[in-house]
């Protein structure tokens, strides 16, 4: 496992070894010792898989008092996901990072506890997988709007309207987010 660190503190972007020849390919998505090795300590509760069609935009999200450490793969498709710093006392703090994740690529993105988290889809659909090291707490979930001017996310819409829920349409901005300290 290739891992480079992004330009966040503790954020991760992760190459697997791909094993492939013309019957297709293997590749090793999760291995605890693999992780560990590469700086990933923690443990995981929770998988997720989202489907979503072209322009859907989800996020940004993060939850308060248990906050979740995510590990995200595009198996198929090809998503912009941002991962947004709300650790107060992170040289990052504030800053958002945004990387290409698809199922051609096969890159997956570790973005530890403490971020706020959302995705765009750029295909015409996308399969996520993502691993979680807390479980999900409607009641403690929290989102933070997409379009927050004073972060300026280049979500690469070219003029696009997103396709939002109800739920990341009442987003509020990132100064009366609830940070982590």
């Amino acid at each position: 496992m290739k891992a480079t660190k992004a330009s966040l503190a503790g954020l991760l972007i992760l190459e697997p070894r791909v094993f492939g020849d013309e019957r297709g390919f293997l590749l090793e998505s999760y291995n605890q010792k693999t992780m560990a090795e590469v700086g990933i300590q923690e443990s995981f509760v929770q998988d997720n898989h989202s489907f979503s069609q072209r322009n859907v935009l989800r996020g940004l999200h993060y939850q308060v008092q248990r906050p979740q450490g995510k590990l995200i793969r595009a198996v198929a498709g090809d998503i912009l996901d941002v991962a947004l710093d709300l650790r107060r006392r992170s040289s990052s703090f504030g800053r958002w990072e945004a990387v290409h994740l698809s199922g051609e690529n096969q890159r997956m993105l570790w973005i530890p506890a403490g971020f706020a988290h959302g995705f765009r889809v750029l295909s015409d659909s996308a399969h996520v997988l993502y691993k979680t090291t807390e479980f999900y707490a409607p009641e403690l979930e929290r989102t933070i709007v997409w379009n927050d001017p004073e972060l300026k996310i280049d979500w690469q819409l070219h003029d696009n309207q997103p396709i939002l829920s109800a739920k990341d349409r009442l987003g509020v901005r990132f100064r009366q987010a609830e940070a982590y300290e």
